[in-house]
């Protein structure tokens, strides 16, 4: 049997250690590595198609998750005891190790590529989640992609004395106040680039507050984020080792794909970007869209005759110049899409009472966003029960997020949750979790739903709002309310602009997404994603504080509607 590969290295800052082995396991796939720490493992296989599927217009990168019962010594719950259909917990995985690693891929590259994590140990202690990112990296640094790796992943605890914990394991993260995930890559300079965030308060917060542990602030988590780089750059560096140690395969021979022509970027750029600024500063988004839709056929039909046959390239020319045109006014006048300035809210208005038969609900709206929540409540037997390998078997407190095409005036496919309102809806579900009331207090348990009845940005903070504002009309003794805000950043000619409250559009076109969630007091969730390297601290800083000030405001319109919860 073959010997695998071994390299190893402390974590900085814990008595543990992260290793990577390849050589023995999945000799067939083009990268597999074994990545552990503690009794954690998981074998984690990176494989690419040789060339892109013809037409394909984007990068059809899937990451999944399988967990395997017998990892921790256990035979499935289910009536045909064997895994079935992903846990949330894998679900979570599978976007946390997605995100930093598909703008690690280079523009043009479409061909078909798969990351699958097979967890195979579990010892109750160490998550897997966050190696399964680490791991990821590493199988691909060895697999001959065009992957601009490594990628490091970390997460960190803070602590009651207000010490940030590298690699906790899960006790430590349930006496901790918050649990913070981060992933980077080593920027040209040497320096650590955040590329993902995604954090939450934990369910004990609070009393650790009342006990007089500090608040998690903005602050604070700056100084989280600086913290983790430390333990980015040693996974980085242990890949490197790896890579040194066993080798790569031939780096795979690939053409990258071009959604247009430079003569017909040209052509269209001369006859369609005035309009298309026109179109931009259209702020009802249907009306836009609809715009949008007539000017593509409109320039299509004008340059039919000189680009016979390549209306598709036209297409993607006309997206490159809408999303140039729409970043240049952002930055240089300082205006956005509907008229307002960077810093500005959209209207936001806040009810509750919505449904008489329900238990409590709450109806948020900013702008062209909306969000109905509904609360239920039931006996504590109607807890949820998790067969998953995570630290905990059940739960009682749920959120769940749905979002029909409706909410985006199309016609689509209804049913089961997709991965995305998974995600979106356990987002929610945690950003309330720190102010929740344990079971002595309320012995109940209790469902939230978030119905998104319309969506142009951020339906998962307008569902933490929705969720705070039922709660308080369901007289559930919440701590203190709960709103969150999205927040987006165009880098541009050397100068980050940071925009409050995107929408869907800005979202698409910018460089980074930002959501913040918290009480007037402190913050109870946090999701980053960037598509740029590196972000300066003090635009980080000052992109938080700016997030500060939204959420506040947003509080005073839902304290409006209602302070506290009924009686």
């Amino acid at each position: 049997m073959t010997e695998p590969t071994r390299v190893s290295a402390a974590i900085p800052g814990a008595d543990k250690e992260l290793v990577f082995e390849t050589g023995k396991l999945a000799q067939q796939s083009q990268g597999a590595v074994l990545a552990s720490i503690g009794g954690t493992k998981t074998l984690v296989t990176a494989n690419g198609a040789k060339k892109a599927r013809e037409g394909m217009d984007f990068f059809p990168l899937t990451v999944d998750v399988e967990e395997r019962m017998y990892a921790a010594g256990r035979i499935p719950g289910s009536f045909f005891r064997r895994e079935g259909r992903p846990t949330d917990l894998a679900i979570l995985t599978c976007r946390l190790t997605d995100r930093p690693l598909r703008p690690s891929f280079p523009a043009g590259y479409r061909n078909e590529t798969q990351i699958v994590s097979t967890i195979m140990g579990s010892d109750n202690k160490n998550p897997y989640d966050v190696l399964t990112i680490n791991g990821a990296s590493a199988s691909l640094m060895l697999s001959g992609l065009p992957f601009d790796g490594p990628i490091g992943a970390v997460r960190m605890a803070f602590d009651t004395d207000g010490e940030w914990v590298p690699h906790p394991e899960h006790e430590e993260i349930e006496e901790s106040t918050f649990d913070l995930v981060v992933a980077g890559r080593e920027a040209e300079d040497g320096s650590i680039a955040i590329m993902m965030v995604e954090a939450n308060g934990t369910e004990r917060a609070w009393e650790h507050y009342q006990n007089g542990a500090p608040f998690v602030t903005e602050e604070a988590i700056a100084q989280g984020l600086e913290e983790s780089k430390t333990s980015i750059k040693a996974s980085i560096d242990l890949q490197h080792e790896l890579v040194k140690a066993y080798g790569a395969r031939e780096p795979l021979e690939w053409s990258a794909a071009t959604d247009y022509e430079d003569d017909v970027l040209a052509k269209v750029t001369e006859v369609a970007e005035d309009r298309l600024r026109d179109v931009g500063a259209i702020a009802v988004k249907a009306d836009r869209e609809a715009a949008e839709r007539e000017l593509k056929d409109a320039v299509r039909d004008e340059l039919a005759d000189e680009f016979p046959g390549r209306e598709k390239e036209i297409g993607g020319a006309i997206k490159s110049v809408f999303k140039r045109v729409i970043r240049e006014r952002v930055v240089n006048e300082g205006v956005r899409i509907d008229g307002r300035g960077p810093a500005d809210l959209r209207p936001v208005t806040a009810e509750v009472g919505i449904l008489d038969s329900a238990h409590g609900s709450g109806l948020f709206q900013r702008g062209e966003t909306q969000v109905l929540n509904v609360l239920t409540l039931g006996m504590p037997k109607m807890d949820q029960l998790l067969d998953n390998l995570g630290p905990q078997d059940k739960k009682r407190y749920m959120h769940h997020y749905n979002m029909p095409p409706h909410a985006n005036g199309e016609t689509g496919r209804v049913g089961s949750p997709k991965r995305r309102e998974v995600g979106h809806g356990l987002l929610a579900e945690r950003a309330l979790l720190p102010v929740i009331p344990n079971m002595d207090e309320w012995p109940y348990t209790f469902r939230l739903v978030s119905e998104v009845l319309a969506s142009n940005g951020s339906t998962s903070m307008a569902s933490v709002c929705s969720s705070s504002l039922s709660l308080m009309d369901g007289g559930v003794p919440i701590k203190a309310p709960v709103a969150g805000i999205a927040m987006g950043l165009i880098y541009e000619d050397g100068k980050y602009t940071t925009l409050t409250d995107i929408l869907g559009a800005e979202d698409a076109f910018g460089d980074m997404d930002f959501k913040v969630a918290g009480t007037s007091e402190f913050v109870t969730a946090l999701q980053l994603d960037t598509k740029i390297e590196g972000l300066p601290a003090d635009v980080l800083a000052s992109a938080l504080q700016q997030a500060k000030d939204a959420r506040t405001a947003i509080l005073d319109i839902m304290n409006e509607c209602i302070s506290e919860p009924r009686d």
